[in-house]
């Protein structure tokens, strides 16, 4: 098994790329958790239409852009990567709206 070492560690590509793609397998692992909450949502809102809240999305984005931002990440570009997240929560839990 090969040791994951911390970014600040890595010394050659292969040590980053390995690093990359254990954090590519977490975020999978986080978004699925994530997905189950959508799931449940589905199951527990009344009515299709309480699907979509345009007041919680722009909250999260805010939150995500400016957790990004006290991280030292760019809050912009992580602001345009939750509207793509929360836009495919949005069409998931739909989905399973509809098949419940």
């Amino acid at each position: 098994m090969t040791t994951i070492l911390a970014g600040p560690d890595c010394t050659t590509m292969a040590e980053v790329r390995a690093g990359v793609d254990q954090v590519d397998r977490e975020l999978v692992t986080l978004l699925a958790r994530r997905f189950a909450y959508m799931d449940a949502a589905a199951r527990i809102k009344p009515v299709r239409g309480a699907v979509r809240d345009e007041d919680r999305k722009a909250q999260v984005i805010a939150n995500a852009q400016a957790a990004a931002e006290a991280a030292g990440l760019p809050g912009d570009a992580i602001a345009a990567l939750w509207e793509q997240l929360v836009e495919t929560s949005i069409a998931y839990e739909l989905a399973a709206f509809d098949r419940r």
